[in-house]
């Protein structure tokens, strides 16, 4: 059976490179870097979760509550950020986007459809059938993900 791996604690990029990133995507934009900017994506980047961008902000509210951060300046940034693939977004139809920061190793979901809990896995042996596909039919990988959506443990057992 393969190993899966499910602890994704390591990140890849340290923080001082991605914020310098973050800074040139912002003048590259002709945004400003502002504080409330920035506390956004430290947040992402120390946080373990799958936060949907209103999970962001009462995040943001409770470690700085003097700072003034609405939730527009939350989906503004998050959007800035997912199309410059520093954030990726699981989208879960009606119930909207959760983001995670894109800079940790790759990994799959596991997304429980009842309760919402995401479960991030590695497994090797996926990869390398993954990348066998793709070279026996010729096609070139830029990237990939894969969700699979099902029923927890816990939920099981409810």
């Amino acid at each position: 059976m393969p190993r899966v791996n499910t602890n994704f604690n390591d990140r890849t990029v340290e923080y001082e490179q991605l914020l310098n990133n973050f800074k040139q995507l912002l003048k590259k934009n002709n945004l400003k870097f502002t504080i409330q900017r920035e506390v956004i994506l430290e947040t992402l980047y120390n946080s373990d979760e799958h936060l949907t961008p209103e999970g962001l902000h009462h995040l943001i509210q409770e470690k700085v509550p003097d700072l003034k951060t609405g939730i527009a300046t939350v989906y503004r940034t998050l959007s800035l950020l997912e199309e410059s693939n520093v954030v990726t977004s699981l989208s879960f139809g009606a119930q909207g986007k959760k983001y995670e920061l894109g800079a940790k190793e790759h990994h799959d979901h596991l997304i429980c459809t009842i309760c919402g809990q995401i479960t991030e896995f590695v497994d090797n042996e996926i990869e390398r059938r993954q990348h066998a596909i793709t070279d026996e039919l010729g096609f070139t990988m830029s990237d990939h993900s894969m969700q699979i959506y099902g029923i927890c443990k816990e939920c099981q057992t409810n």
